[in-house]
């Protein structure tokens, strides 16, 4: 898992709107919870796409496991079973095309944001042991790391972190989703309003951090200034494809439209830039497909950028 600095680790892409294009039961407000529930083979096929086009690593289907999602009594009575179906499916796919000594293929935990997607607003750090502590146990056996994805604020992330460490010591990686700018004058921010230099003493806590589910033009700018705040950790960044949405819009409110200037060969022009600027670790977050993956992998998979 320790990977060097200058060595290119390649995400999968998002799973729902992939699910979604395969005809699997997808709407909201279960997102792809649903085609866990139902349909668990076309996640599995999912995850093996992602693999074929040159996905090192694999996230668990688990980001929808969450009462904003499914509600609080499927929340209750399901969540646990539902996060290792989505583990082992995850588990099962990066080992049947993982060769023996093949260690660059592994599986990330996801570990959702507990109140719905950019709503720091909802944040209830009473609740949040309740909701994601069922999730971490039940994929604890199966993944390698922990993704922490889409921290909206600082609150969040430390809160989750600290959740993380009583329960797992495996590697954690932490991303976060930046706001939407109207221009590039403007500071980046967390989703919370909050700058991004707010996140400098976190770093010290966990293995990476990434910026997902923002826009790719949001990406070069976020990680510049976190590889000006700590020299040595892995940046990451796995956009999104969303289209332009005003920024109180929370994500997951209906099925946002898709852009379609983010062709696979756009997008890794995109990815260029992230590299420059100090990214080690690449996917793609909503709306971002194999044949994004594949086109990273094309110019990145098993290459150093020394």
């Amino acid at each position: 898992m320790k990977e060097g600095m200058h060595d290119i680790l390649i995400l999968d892409g998002g799973m729902g709107r992939e699910l979604k294009k395969t005809g699997a039961p997808f709407k909201q407000p279960e997102w792809s919870a649903l085609a866990l529930m139902q349909t668990p083979e076309l996640v599995s096929d999912v995850h093996k796409r992602f693999l074929e086009a040159g996905a090192c690593v694999i996230t668990t289907n688990a980001y929808a496991l969450v009462p904003f999602h499914i509600g609080e009594n499927t929340f209750r009575e399901q969540a646990f079973t539902l996060a290792q179906n989505a583990a082992e499916l995850a588990r099962g796919a990066v080992n049947a095309l993982k060769s023996d000594g093949d260690k660059r293929r592994f599986v990330a935990g996801s570990v959702p944001p507990a109140f719905g997607s950019y709503r720091p607003d909802l944040f209830d750090a009473s609740r949040v042991a309740d909701i994601l502590t069922p999730l971490i146990k039940a994929q604890e056996p199966y993944v390698d790391v922990w993704l922490i994805e889409t921290a909206s604020s600082v609150e969040e992330a430390e809160a989750v972190v600290s959740l993380i460490k009583q329960h797992s010591t495996l590697p954690l990686w932490l991303s976060f989703s930046v706001s939407n700018r109207e221009t590039s004058n403007e500071p980046v921010t967390l989703r919370s309003g909050e700058p991004l230099s707010e996140i400098a003493p976190i770093l010290s806590e966990v293995q990476s951090v990434l910026f997902n589910c923002s826009q790719p033009e949001e990406m070069e700018d976020a990680i510049s200034i976190t590889r000006s705040l700590n020299a040595s950790i892995n940046i990451g960044a796995y956009a999104n494809s969303f289209s332009e949405r005003k920024r109180t819009h929370a994500a997951n409110a209906l099925l946002s439209e898709i852009r379609d200037d983010i062709t696979p060969a756009r997008y890794v022009e995109y990815v260029k830039t992230w590299v420059a600027a100090g990214a080690t670790i690449i996917g793609g977050c909503c709306g971002i497909g194999p044949e994004h993956i594949k086109a990273i992998s094309d110019v990145f998979g098993q290459k150093s950028t020394k």
